[in-house]
């Protein structure tokens, strides 16, 4: 990994980590408790609504690049171990490694095709005698 690069990931893996437990949900909840109950001090002012209303906007703005960061990091890594098990197994079909590289056309096609492999395995099972035991 790049050594730039390194710092941001822990920061949004630490980040991350942190913003997702409950205590965290308490401690927000609780800041905007205290905000409104600060309301009747400063009038309800304009400012008083300001100061929210920016914290808000810019906690979210910068939760959308640690939440971004994690999931590529995340779906990077499922990919990975998914490609690993297609390479190891013998009767694979080893062209499915790195479908997201596809364009969206070609993607469709392959669904295609499997879409119509599961519709005949149902349609063989709704063939098959029933053998009266529960499934």
């Amino acid at each position: 990994m790049p050594r730039s690069t390194t710092w941001f990931t822990h920061f949004t893996r630490g980040a991350a980590r942190i913003s997702g437990k409950p205590l965290t949900f308490l401690a927000a909840a609780g800041l905007i408790l205290l905000w409104a109950l600060t309301g009747p001090i400063f009038h309800y002012s304009d400012t008083w609504q300001l100061v929210i209303n920016t914290s808000t906007t810019v906690i979210t703005f910068l939760m959308v690049f640690v939440i971004q960061s994690t999931q590529n990091r995340d779906s990077e890594a499922m990919h990975v171990k998914l490609d690993e098990i297609i390479r190891s197994i013998e009767v694979a079909n080893n062209c499915m490694l790195d479908l997201e590289e596809l364009e969206e056309d070609e993607l469709d096609q392959i669904r295609s095709e499997f879409q119509l492999l599961a519709s005949k395995a149902r349609q063989t099972i709704r063939d098959q005698p029933s053998t009266g035991s529960p499934t």
